[in-house]
């Protein structure tokens, strides 16, 4: 395939893989640049039937159930990130010499096809945990620079609509999960940040290296900056595996006071050692600890991080301190509930794994702490060992409960656990009130569950919204 101009398209047979959230506008998209175009799914629903309806009556041919099969004549593959490498379409395509392209790679070959608009440099943030805060934190910044701006990719916003729709960008803030990164090959950011990495979608990637390889792609090609978190030497061997442009400079951020290169905290100051503006200062002062909300230590680490992508941009200090004051969490990241008889309700059911988890709990003290659900592989003693000196009490809900009930048996066997043996979405009502039974005053009930949600909730959204209905019944009854 060509540079991703218009005239590179016309008749050109493209397979779009997966319809759904990126697959059809990518179909559309394609379609309109004159690219014969088909697409395959596994599935076959009301809710794609009535997608591929509307793609056919465009001109896309649709095969729905279908999606194992290479159509004859395939020039290029275009699939939905969440597509497992190991599929045997993608191994058909890669016997016929045929690319595989994600809706990221995509976006990014079509970015200077719009006559008239402004090519946005891509400011792109990964790792386990922190993306989308992070991601919406640097947009903040952005904005508060003056700068034209959006916090797209994995976030929600499609890039490929940022990239081909009418609003012209400075800059883009761009979350890429690891899936998106192992399909976008050419990818090339002004600056990137690995926020952390701890093992996540295994199964997908088929092994811990495999996973760090992919979220390391972000590295490739920087031009300015790659962006590293000091307390995770696995993000800064990523950088120094990259093969980026000259001149790029590898850029830490810690939660202590900052080396050279680096941004971190001094004193309750966020401070920048990395694009000192003045030759004579050693450190130049972004914001203060209480402008970041909420305050705890794995958010901190990611307005450091977000800031270090801003100030590689050049954006001013103060622009980081009012973009930082301006932002406002997305619901379900460690979101305060409520207050009730003396006890903090503290909502984080977006923390779906361990290394989130363990992030959540180091931000109280004194914890009763509701955890359970999906497993989906993971282990627990290393997040209970390093957290029992903070737990009151445990409430357990979900399937997979038992394999935090026996972790806490090993690690933390004189702390008090309440196993729910249910998995209705009403235990949470329930997993509420033997918390609050647990609970003293000055204590911290933290629903962090280590664990995806899809065996009580339809999602971890659902599960926060639940837990937080049953704060407020209880703080009715107060």
């Amino acid at each position: 395939m060509g540079s991703g101009q218009v005239t590179d398209w016309q008749g050109k047979h493209v397979t779009v893989a997966g319809l759904g959230v990126s697959g059809v506008p990518a179909a559309k998209v394609l379609h309109g640049l004159g690219a014969r175009v088909t697409v395959v799914n596994d599935g076959d629903d009301a809710r794609t039937r009535e997608q591929a309806a509307e793609l056919q009556a465009l001109g896309v041919t649709v095969r729905l159930g279908d999606g194992a099969t290479l159509p004859e004549g395939t020039e290029l593959v275009v699939t939905a990130p969440g597509w497992r490498p190991d599929k045997p379409l993608f191994l058909a395509a890669e016997r016929a010499g045929v690319p595989v392209w994600g809706d990221v790679e995509l976006a990014w070959r079509l970015r200077d096809t719009v006559p008239g608009k402004p090519v946005a440099p891509w400011l792109c943030v990964t790792g386990t945990n922190g993306k989308t805060t992070t991601t919406q934190m640097l947009a903040s910044i952005l904005r508060a620079a003056g700068l034209r701006t959006a916090a797209v990719g994995n976030i929600g916003v499609s890039l490929l609509d940022a990239v081909l729709g009418d609003e012209p960008y400075d800059v883009l803030a761009v979350e890429l999960s690891s899936y998106q990164l192992h399909w976008a090959p050419s990818l090339r950011a002004h600056s990137a940040a690995v926020l952390n990495l701890a093992p996540d979608h295994l199964d997908w990637h088929g092994s811990m290296e495999a996973y760090a390889r992919d979220k390391g792609r972000v590295y490739e090609g920087n031009q300015v900056a790659c962006v590293y978190n000091v307390a995770d030497k696995a993000t800064e061997d990523l950088v120094r595996e990259a093969d980026v442009e000259e001149g790029c400079r590898a850029v830490g951020f810690t939660l202590g006071t900052p080396g050279p290169s680096q941004l971190g905290v001094v004193e309750g100051i966020l401070v920048d050692r990395a694009f000192v503006e003045n030759r004579g200062e050693s450190a130049q002062e972004l914001a203060e600890v209480p402008d970041v909300t909420p305050p705890a230590p794995h958010n901190i680490a990611n307005a450091l991080a977000a800031a270090a992508l801003a100030r590689a941009f050049g954006v001013p200090p103060q622009a980081v301190r009012d973009g930082l004051r301006a932002f406002t969490p997305d619901a379900h990241r460690i979101a305060h509930v409520a207050d009730v008889r003396g006890v903090a309700y503290v909502d984080d059911s977006k923390a779906t794994n361990t290394h989130a988890a363990e992030a959540s709990l180091a931000a109280y003290g004194s914890i009763v702490w509701i955890a359970g659900g999906l497993a989906k592989g993971a282990t627990f003693d290393e997040l209970v060992a390093r957290s029992a000196g903070r737990l009151r009490g445990v409430v357990l809900i979900g399937a997979d409960r038992a394999l935090i009930r026996e972790a806490l048996a090993r690690h933390a066997p004189e702390v008090p656990v309440v196993d729910l043996d249910r998995t209705d979405t009403g235990a949470m009502l329930q997993a509420v009130q033997e918390a609050a039974r647990l609970a003293q005053p000055g204590d911290t009930v933290l629903l962090a569950p280590a664990c995806a949600s899809m065996d009580m909730f339809a999602n971890y959204n659902k599960r926060g919204d639940a837990f937080a209905e049953a704060v407020r019944e209880l703080g009715a009854g107060a």
